[in-house]
Parts: structure tokens; sequence; C-alpha cells
């Protein structure tokens, strides 16, 4: 997820563009508003009032200067007085600007003296009054403008700690569901508030608290039903041993087999809900990963053992069993020689078993890891869990089993880092 599609950013920034947009249309609203036609009457009259307490436009220069002084005298202001084409007529008071320069004064970013404005403005008979009001503005006064800059700071500060609270319980909700669907049954989020996030968190713990008691009691059931069928396992054993002089050999060698496969069956299935219920490893030592591969490879006829001799920490049973698996898998459903290789990654440690069969189609690449999966046309020898606890167990040492396309045979890759989780 990238920075900008997180959600309470998404909300925060709508937010902050809502103000923005207010002060923009509130801005523009005051200019073609009611106010600026106001301020122009005023300016008008204003215009009006000073024609008439000047001098004609024709008038000495010296009636210009007095009708200047007691103007500026009346209104208390620096003033001067322009002609048309901007010279300079009368003035009293402290310099000031050209009405061209009064303009570009006020609309400059940094003025000498930002507290006393500088208005110009022309008459009906085409001179110009530029003044300096006596009106202070205190330092550090606010404009509208500026007020309003101010408020919208002042709500998007005081609305990103209420947004970015709602938000974070969301996702924490979404932390929850992750942590679920990756198979954590003891998932739960904390419940704050009493809004509707709380009530989703609410339904969430309730669902994953239903959830986890399913699934144990299913676990529960599937480990004691094939405890329980240990029972008549053996004593079908023990019978089919008190027959055997009575029973023809192939047919005693056919329930013997049949036997076989169901002990393993329940074997497996015995350690698949075993390592369901696992959160972590029980045993934990170093394990010589080669040396192992070695000793397993040791028990099948074409099997071959090459690599590095690496280390890593892990339940030496269940990685003894992960290699038998696929030793096995490659036995029956391969063709000979069957190849091992351990070599050392940057990651961590990688097992291939590699066979010379036919390989696997491309069909049923995606389900070749689930339990009681068989392809078409497969070998009915075998309980269809090898594979899946195969990759069971590398996830409980921290990696992943995968099966790599080659251009003939089929070869599984089982990588492990070098500690454990």
């Amino acid at each position: 997820m990238t920075f900008f599609n997180r959600l309470y950013l998404k909300v925060y920034l709508t937010i902050v563009g809502t103000l923005v947009l207010v002060i923009a249309v509130s801005a523009l609203m005051w200019r073609a508003g009611p106010e600026m036609e106001v301020a122009r009457s005023a300016f008008e009259m204003a215009s009006g009032v000073a024609a008439a307490a000047l001098a004609e436009p024709d008038a000495p220069p010296a009636d210009q200067q007095k009708a200047v002084e007691r103007l500026a005298r009346l209104l208390k202001s620096d003033l001067a007085l322009y002609s048309p084409d901007e010279k300079l007529i009368a003035a009293t008071g402290a310099p000031l600007p050209t009405p061209t320069e009064a303009d570009e004064y006020e609309r400059r970013w940094y003025r000498p003296d930002r507290n006393r404005p500088i208005w110009d403005f022309r008459l009906m008979d085409g001179r110009w009054i530029v003044l300096r009001p006596p009106i202070e503005h205190h330092r550090g006064g606010l404009g509208f403008f500026t007020h309003l800059a101010v408020v919208a700071l002042l709500l998007a500060i005081g609305a990103y700690p209420i947004v970015r609270g709602i938000t974070r319980r969301l996702e924490r909700l979404q932390r929850g569901v992750e942590l679920l669907g990756a198979g954590d049954l003891a998932a739960r989020v904390k419940v704050e508030g009493k809004d509707e996030v709380a009530s989703v968190a609410s339904s969430f713990n309730r669902a994953a608290a239903r959830i986890e008691e399913l699934v144990t009691a299913h676990k529960m059931l599937l480990a004691n039903a094939s405890h329980e069928l240990r029972t008549p396992l053996t004593r079908l054993r023990l019978g089919v041993e008190f027959l055997k002089d009575k029973v023809d050999p192939a047919r005693r060698a056919g329930l013997e087999r049949d036997i076989a496969e169901l002990d393993q069956l329940i074997d497996e299935i015995l350690l698949s809900s075993r390592l369901d219920a696992l959160h972590a490893l029980e045993h934990v030592e170093d394990v010589d990963l080669l040396a192992l591969a070695a000793e397993e490879a040791a028990r099948f006829e074409h099997a071959n053992v090459a690599g590095d001799a690496v280390t890593v920490k892990g339940d030496p049973r269940l990685l003894r069993r992960l290699i038998r698996n696929l030793l096995t898998n490659a036995e029956r459903h391969g063709k000979p020689p069957i190849e091992i290789a351990v070599a050392a990654e940057t990651a961590g440690v990688v097992l291939r078993v590699a066979d010379h069969g036919e390989g696997i189609p491309e069909a049923d690449r995606a389900r070749i890891f689930e339990p009681f999966y068989r392809r078409e046309g497969s070998p009915s020898a075998g309980t269809g869990l090898g594979l899946a606890l195969v990759r069971q167990i590398a996830h409980r040492h921290g990696g992943d089993a995968t099966l790599d396309v080659t251009a003939k045979g089929t070869t599984f890759a089982v990588r492990l880092p070098h500690g454990t989780h």
C-alpha cells in the first residue's frame, strides 16, 4: 500500500481541501459581492467630497497648496495631489509615492512600513489623491482572510488526531483479519469506543472466537478418531498373524499392504493435526541438513546426495520426515535416479529433490500440495498427505516448499531460513 492510499490521509486531506476551498470561495464571493460594491461607492463618495474641498484644477498653485493642507488637517493624514498625468501639484506631510507607485507599494510582499497603508483614488476631474491615513494597524493583527486561514489551520490540526484515531483502529482490525487469514486463530483486536468501528471489531472478535472453537473441535475430533483407529488396526494385524497358515500368501500380502497403508494414513493424520495445533516447534536444535538427507537417501536404492554441509535450527524428527516424504514421492511417482542437493543461499538453505519422471502437468501444479489430492492416472498407493506434510513442516520452520518447473522430471524445493520461528 502506497503512502497516499492510506485511508487516514485521504480523509484528512479531504478535510483540509474543503477548508482551502471555503477560503477561496469566500474570497471570490467577497470580491464579487455587495461588500465590494459598498467599498466602491464609498470611494466614489470620498472622491466627490475631496473634489469639493480642493481648489479648481485651473486655480493658482498657492490656492491648490492651501486646499491640500486644509484637507490634510481635516483628515489628519499625509496627502498629495497629482495631475491626471501623475505630476505633483501640491503635497503636505511625509513624502508620498505617485499613484502608480502607490499601487505597486500596496501589492509588494515586503514593505518598510506595513502598519500604515497608502490609499490612492482618482477624482472626477481626472486628478489623483494619494494619502496615508493616520490609522495604524495593530502589529500582528489579522485580516479577514488571514483570520480564515488561521481558523482553517486550527481545524486541520484538531481534525488530525480524530481522523487518525478512527483509521488507526481500522488498521488494527485489518491486521487482525490478516493474522486470522494466515492461520493465527487466536488473533483478536482491541475494542475501543462505542461507534461503528468498535461494533465491527466486536463482531470480528466473536467470529474469530467461533472459528477457533470450530477448528479446535475439528482437530480434536480428527486426532481422537485417528488415535482410536489404532486399536482395531492392531487387532487386524494380530488377526492376520493368526491366519498366516490358513490364508493364501498373495491375499495375506495384500492385507498386510492395506494395513500398512492404513497405519501410515493414521500416522500422517495425527502428525498433520499436531502440526496444526503447534504455535512453535517443540524441539529445536542444530541439524546438519546434508547428513540428514544422506541418512534418508540410504534407505532408497537410486538416490544420490550432493551439496554443501549446512546447519539449520529445527526439529530433526520433522525435518527427517520432510526429506523421507519427498524421497518416497519421487520414488513412487517419478523415475530414477533421484537426486538430492543441499545448497546455502543468502536468505537461508535450499533442499532440492529431483526425479527423472514425466513431470507434473500444468493443470495439477497448483493443487499438488493439497491434502488428499491425487493426480488423475497416478498410482493408487500413498495417502495423499505426503506433500501436504512437507509444506506444513517447512512452514513450521519458517520456510516454504515449492514445485520447481524443469524441462524434464519433477523437482521439489524446500527453502529454510538459518534460524527458526
